[in-house]
């Protein structure tokens, strides 16, 4: 095991500059969701000089491909990695800024696609090393609904052959490259997307009260609906509910007709999530109808919330800390960010753990989903090391 260890990790080191480049070119080419052509095309051609077998447009533009060890027949897991990018314009001054106007890997995809590509670089000079069969699964559209986990399983990525256990790694600023984190149960949260419509009677700004002001009944509406997480949720069940979007098309002296708002629920309890949709909806419309107008609500069902199973992130946990030090394997809390590895998890046994990107100096603390976002790179070498780890020791478990 020993020995193992010290061979990957010096072939992680050795494959490290090239594929820092490899994330460098990713961050400079970001697609959106469903549009991840060249990204997968760029794929494609890796693992072509890998000389691996794949499977191309599965799920749309996902990938899957497959490092048959010895004995493949006798055991199969998977990992996974996503590979679209969010519609954010990138403030980072780097060399390797995206080049798409309005594009980026702010939620870091790049070093997800890049930590796999490694990995099957590893794993295919040791497939001697393990019995039986790794399935890499690139995945398309994670950041829009239905999720590409959700596509690619109806695509039949879970079968021809089945893994066993599934690893999925995702990176988290604020924890020190070089660290790795987990959480065995309940992880991530579920993740729904509400419209609202709020509809009155549009006129001029001067006389309101020939109106029926849909502005001012979205803002009442706002208002009451924080109750849904501070009157009404239990403390024992997590929930947050926010407006992110409200588009209100009037004018100085122009009470429109109609006001859009778009929102998020999330939470880990299915029972409860089914309550607030329509709690949420109860208190919308009645909200509207008290002060003359109506209210259309919309609830576009989100991802599942993701849990880890106890005894896959038991195993990881144990493998992290033979691999990096016990003292850089964290204990995370509860999340209240959603995943589509969600779905994952439901159909097999996973560990979703997380990959931490900031340097020692804390530079490279922004957040996920901001423009600024960025990664210590060598995170890269510590991704494409554990993730070959994980990944044989899985097998010959």
């Amino acid at each position: 095991m020993e020995h193992l260890k010290e061979k990957i990790q010096a072939q992680a080191g050795s494959v490290y500059p090239e594929m820092t480049l490899v994330r460098r070119h990713l961050h400079q080419h970001p697609e959106l969701s469903k549009h991840e052509y060249e990204t997968a095309g760029f794929i494609c051609s890796f693992l072509d000089k890998l000389g691996l077998e794949y499977t191309s447009g599965v799920g749309g533009n996902g990938i899957v491909a497959l490092i048959k060890g010895r004995n493949p027949e006798k055991k199969v897991i998977g990992l996974r990695a996503d590979m679209d990018a969010l519609p954010i314009k990138e403030d980072n001054d780097v060399e390797y800024k995206s080049e798409n106007q309005g594009v980026m890997h702010a939620c870091g995809h790049d070093v997800h696609m890049t930590c796999l590509l490694g990995a099957a670089k590893l794993l295919y000079n040791l497939k001697d090393e393990f019995e039986g069969t790794i399935k890499l699964i690139f995945q398309p559209s994670e950041e829009e609904y239905p999720g590409g986990a959700l596509m690619m399983i109806r695509d039949g990525v879970l079968e021809n052959p089945s893994p066993v256990m599934m690893f999925g790694q995702h990176v988290l600023p604020g924890m020190l490259a070089g660290q790795v984190g987990m959480k065995a149960g309940k992880y991530m949260a579920s993740t729904d997307e509400i419209y609202f419509t709020v509809k009155g009677q549009g006129g001029h700004g001067a006389t309101p009260e020939l109106n029926i002001d849909p502005i001012v009944i979205a803002a009442q509406i706002i208002l009451a609906l924080q109750q849904v997480v501070s009157r009404v949720a239990k403390p024992t069940m997590p929930t947050v509910f926010s407006i992110g979007r409200v588009i209100a098309d009037g004018r100085t002296n122009v009470i429109p007709n109609e006001v859009k708002m778009d929102g998020i629920l999330r939470t880990f309890d299915e029972v409860w999530r089914k309550a607030a949709h329509e709690k949420i909806t109860h208190i919308a419309q009645t909200v509207a109808k008290a002060f003359g107008g109506e209210c259309e609500v919309f609830i576009d069902h989100g991802y599942p919330f993701l849990v880890n199973d106890e005894a896959i992130t038991g195993l990881t946990r144990r493998l992290a800390e033979e691999y990096l030090g016990t003292e850089n394997v964290i204990e995370l809390g509860e999340r209240m960010t959603a995943e589509d590895f969600a779905y994952f998890t439901q159909k097999v046994p996973s560990c979703f753990y997380r990959l931490g990107v900031t340097d020692p100096e804390g530079k490279h603390i922004s957040n996920l989903h901001s423009s600024t976002f960025d990664v210590d790179e060598k995170s890269i070498e510590t991704g494409i090391g554990l993730m070959t780890w994980l990944a044989i020791n899985a097998l010959n478990s």
